[in-house]
């Protein structure tokens, strides 16, 4: 790829040197391109970005871990170009030259689960792209919004009665990380008990650190599990119909778009609703708009969408050719992030970042073009469903800590909190009902043969515990008796 000369990278003031110490100082690579990890992208990506944005417009040169080139794409309107233009920008990231010139260790980097090519819909383009994703599309498309919500609603009350009575309670690792996985896990039929494994596999494979790769592996593995499970006995979730879906998937395909949706779904959620509780929670003018009406939860997660969204920079995108963007000259086989952050607070878009834009779907936060994504759906009605049945249950809430003393972790993806403390009014836990389970398959075939039914070897991932009824509903079914 090509890169700017070395006089047109960020400096903090023209002649001045910045002091030991700073993160300005590890902020630029080889050839004086800007890193897009380390202390400067981890203790301010934003401001980063329009760093970035002054020294080089729309498109900037920058630097992933062990020194990768890309282009990050900053504009507004670049993004939505780079995402509609499969034909000049592919998904499939097996056109990297990359690859070929060894700038990357394919056994040893933890990007390559990030931007390494897998068989599923995210690398594919044209037809191979609009086969499987028919198939997602399919199995996503299932669930109505009803359903999916009751389901919602008892992990919700589940986890706040976890901690309801202590008065306190940290909720991104009381809340927000589980509630997703939680949903995400019953919609693709695992057991409920994988979910903290999940979690943090999910995270450390994001969050590209030294271990991402056995995280990877640890998830593949498990999805495996999985497919092994449903081809010998299907139920009513999305692993079952990616197998019996007409597109004819392979095993390893339905294992891939299954990570891909666990991935995907997961992290994005997650974040979602750790921002949306922050402003809530610290920022009185947000929650004051909330309770007021002048703004319902689902706008105050479309303006966090805005604001914050939950996935920063979203890999990748491969030059099919040479060409031009945002006045920057792409090589054929260069590698593009979408800076989805930065270009929803494009000035173009964005003259003044402080209107509230509530109302306005407009964002990038899901990506744009043939790859939005298309579980954006399932992800705001979890944000939604389990923020409004936290400040039901809670509606006392405050911060225990000043918040100033927040903190966040980033990597070159995204940026999350790392806590969320907060205290209200001791309440006793609620019973609720657990919802019966989705109707059992037909029974196999008695010509199927005790290797193709479920594996007795796995009984962990085949085994679903038969759901108990709180102690309210036996008692209310023995007074009905009596």
């Amino acid at each position: 790829m090509t890169v700017p000369p070395t006089d047109h990278t960020t400096t903090t003031e023209s002649g001045l040197t910045p002091p030991p110490g700073c993160p300005a100082h590890t902020a630029a690579g080889a050839d004086g391109v800007t890193r897009l990890y380390g202390p400067a992208a981890e203790t301010d990506p934003m401001g980063l970005y329009e760093k970035l944005r002054a020294a080089h417009g729309p498109v900037a040169p920058v630097l992933l871990d062990g020194n990768v080139r890309a282009w990050l794409v900053l504009g507004y309107l670049e993004n939505r170009d780079v995402a509609s233009r499969s034909t000049q920008f592919s998904r499939d990231s097996r056109i990297w030259h990359g690859w070929k010139s060894g700038e990357i260790d394919p056994t040893t980097s933890p990007l390559v689960p990030m931007i390494g090519w897998r068989p599923d819909c995210v690398s594919a383009d044209g037809e191979e792209h609009q086969r499987l994703r028919g198939a997602v599309t399919t199995g996503l498309n299932q669930f109505d919004q009803r359903g999916i919500r009751r389901h919602i609603t008892r992990f919700a009350h589940q986890l706040v009665d976890e901690f309801c009575e202590k008065g306190k309670a940290e909720l991104v690792g009381q809340f927000t990380e589980h509630l997703p996985m939680l949903v995400l896990t019953h919609l693709l039929g695992m057991p409920d008990e994988y979910g903290p494994k999940l979690v943090h596999a999910c995270r450390d494979l994001i969050k590209g650190s030294e271990t991402a790769l056995a995280s990877n592996a640890y998830l593949l593995e498990t999805l495996e599990q999985l497919v092994i499970a449903k081809r010998a006995l299907p139920g009513q979730d999305i692993a079952s119909v990616l197998m019996a879906h007409p597109a004819n998937l392979s095993d390893e395909e339905v294992q891939h778009h299954l990570r891909l949706i666990l991935l995907a779904g997961y992290e994005t959620t997650a974040n979602l609703m750790a921002n949306v509780l922050r402003m809530v929670v610290t920022d009185p003018r947000f929650r004051g708009s909330l309770a007021g009406g002048q703004m319902t939860l689902p706008e105050a997660v479309e303006q966090v969408l805005w604001d914050e969204p939950p996935l920063m920079v979203c890999p990748g995108r491969w030059a099919t050719g040479d060409t031009s963007l945002g006045g920057q000259e792409i090589k054929a086989g260069d590698m593009l992030l979408l800076g989805l952050a930065a270009g929803n607070v494009d000035q173009a878009v964005r003259p003044d970042p402080s209107t509230r834009v509530h109302h306005n779907r407009a964002h990038l936060s899901f990506s744009a073009g043939a790859h939005e994504c298309p579980g954006q759906d399932i992800g705001r009605v979890i944000a939604d469903t389990g923020i409004d049945i936290l400040l039901t249950r809670l509606p006392d809430i405050s911060p225990a800590i000043p918040e100033e003393e927040l903190s966040w972790r980033s990597s070159t993806w995204t940026r999350h909190l790392t806590a969320l403390p907060v205290k209200f009014t001791s309440r006793t836990s609620e019973a609720h009902d657990v919802l019966a389970p989705l109707p059992a398959p037909p029974a196999p075939s008695s010509v199927m043969s005790a290797a193709h039914q479920w594996p007795v070897s796995e009984p962990e991932l085949m085994r679903r515990p038969e759901p108990r009824a709180s102690w309210r509903a036996r008692l209310m079914r023995f007074l009905r008796r009596r």
